[in-house]
C-alpha cells in the first residue's frame, strides 16, 4: 500500500461530510491511516486531559538557521539533504533547540504548532520522569519489591522483582512485544487499552482482557531471573504507572499535569488515551504538540530545571551498554524509561514506534524532536539515517 510521503498526493482520509475515507478501527495506526490518525487521536479514542494549568507559558526564543539544504545521508546511505530526509521518513513535525532556542522548526502533513501528536513509547519517558519526581520525594523507593506497592502482583511474574527492575525493563516476566502479531501480548494490550477491537475470527474460548490491570494480573510466567537481562516490554511502564497511582491516590493524567505539564510552561494541554477503567495508557498513549515535546526535552537537558531531580537524571544517563539493547543503538542502553545513545555522550533518547524521537545531548546543548508516521512499526535504516542527521545538525550548529 502507498504510504504517502509528504511530497506525494494526500489521501482523502476523513475529508468531506461524510468523509470519503474513514480509518478502520482495527488498522487506524497502519498506513495510510496513521498519517491522519496520529494527529487526531481525540477523534477516534477516549482520552483524558493533561491540563497545562493557568500558569505561565515557557516562551521559546528563536535563533533560526535554514538547515533545509544541510547535506545528510538518506536511508540508503546516499547523499541527500535534511529536507529530503524529512520527506523520505514521513515526518509530521521536526524541531531543533540549541541552548534552549528554536534553531529549526518544520511542519508537514497538515500538522501545525497546536496539533497534538501521538507519542507512542516516548510516553514511557514522560511517565518515568514523573516517577523520578515521586521517588525524589521519598514516596516510592525503587529498591523495594513491586509487591510492596501492588500486593496483587504477588501471584504474577513480577513476584520477587524490584521497582528498579521494572524501571529498567530487566524483570524476567514473559511478555511478547511482537507488534505485527495481533494475538501476542502487545496485541492484547491493543485490546485492553481500547485501541483496537478483538480481532475478527478470534478463538471464542479465549478471554481477551477488558482493561490493562486485568492484563497485568494475567501475566504469570517468567523466562529468566529478575535483573538478569534487558528486554524491551511496554507493559513494564504500565506497572510503574499503577504504582504511582496507588501511592498518590491520583490518576496518571492528573499526576503528569500537576507534577510536570503545569510546571513545564507548556503551550497546550496534552492528553492520554484511556482504557475502559479510565486508566491513562502510560506506555504509549500520550499526545502533545511538537514544541511541548521540545520543552520536555529541554527540561531534561537543564538537569530537571528544579522539577525532575537532577540526581535522577544523572542516574538515568548511566547504564550498561552493548549490542543487546537495540539494533539502531549498537552502543546503547536503557535506564529509568529512557534510552542512552552511547557511553561517551550519554545522550538520552525518548523513542516510539512509527518514528517518534526526542534526542537530548548535553555535549552539544541540543534537543531534537521528530514526530513521524512511518508505514512500519520500526525501520532500522530510517532510525540510523535520522540519528546521523542529528549529529550532522550538531556539527552545523557548533
Amino acid at each position: 500500500m502507498d504510504s504517502y510521503r509528504n511530497s506525494d498526493p494526500r489521501p482523502p482520509i476523513m475529508r468531506g461530510s461524510p468523509p470519503a475515507m474513514v480509518p478502520p478501527k482495527l488498522d487506524w495506526d497502519r498506513p495510510p491511516w496513521n498519517r491522519w490518525a496520529f494527529q487526531h487521536i481525540r477523534e477516534i479514542l477516549p482520552t483524558a486531559e493533561v491540563w497545562r494549568g493557568n500558569g505561565h507559558r515557557h516562551r521559546l526564543e528563536r535563533a533560526e538557521v535554514d538547515l533545509d539544504g544541510l547535506p545528510v545521508e538518506d536511508s540508503e546511505g546516499k547523499p541527500s539533504t535534511l529536507a529530503g530526509l524529512l520527506d523520505e521518513t514521513y515526518t509530521d513535525g521536526f524541531l531543533v533547540l540549541k541552548h534552549g532556542k528554536v534553531a529549526y522548526e518544520r511542519y508537514f502533513n497538515g500538522m501545525d504548532e497546536r496539533t497534538l501528536h501521538l507519542s507512542q513509547s516516548m510516553a514511557k519517558s514522560i511517565t518515568g520522569s514523573v516517577f523520578g519526581i515521586l521517588a525524589g520525594r521519598g514516596l516510592i523507593d525503587p529498591a523495594r519489591p513491586v509487591t510492596d506497592y501492588l500486593p496483587e502482583l504477588g501471584a504474577t511474574g513480577w513476584a520477587g522483582a524490584s521497582v528498579q527492575h521494572v524501571l529498567d525493563m530487566t524483570t524476567g516476566v514473559r511478555f511478547s512485544e511482537e507488534y505485527t502479531d495481533r494475538y501476542s501480548d502487545i496485541g492484547q494490550v491493543d485490546v485492553a487499552t481500547g485501541w483496537k477491537p478483538v480481532p475478527p475470527g478470534s478463538d471464542p474460548d479465549f478471554r481477551w482482557p477488558s482493561h490493562m490491570f486485568e492484563l497485568i494480573l494475567g501475566l504469570k510466567d517468567t523466562v529468566r531471573p529478575h535483573g538478569a537481562a534487558f528486554e524491551y516490554r511496554s507493559i513494564e511502564t504500565d506497572v510503574l504507572a499503577f504504582i504511582m497511582e496507588r501511592v498518590t491516590g491520583k490518576r496518571l493524567a492528573q499526576l503528569v499535569s500537576e507534577e510536570l505539564w503545569q510546571k513545564l510552561g507548556a503551550d497546550e494541554s496534552a492528553c492520554f488515551t484511556v482504557d475502559s477503567a479510565g486508566y491513562a495508557v502510560a506506555d504509549g498513549g500520550f499526545n502533545a504538540t511538537l514544541r511541548d515535546y521540545g520543552r520536555f526535552g529541554q527540561l531534561i537537558l537543564d538537569n530537571g530545571g528544579g522539577i525532575v531531580p537532577a540526581d535522577w537524571i544523572e542516574a538515568t544517563r548511566n547504564g550498561r551498554h552493548g549490542p543487546d539493547f537495540s539494533p539502531s543503538l549498537p552502543e546503547g542502553s536503557y535506564r529509568n524509561q529512557f534510552w542512552i545513545e552511547n557511553p561517551r555522550s550519554r545522550a538520552l533518547m525518548c523513542r516510539g514506534v512509527f518514528g517518534q524521537m526526542i534526542h537530548i545531548d548535553w555535549n552539544t546543548g541540543m534537543v531534537v524532536v521528530k514526530l513521524s508516521t512511518w508505514p512500519d512499526f520500526s525501520n532500522l535504516a530510517c532510525s540510523t539515517a535520522t540519528l546521523k542527521a542529528v549529529h550532522a545538525i550538531a556539527a552545523a550548529l557548533r
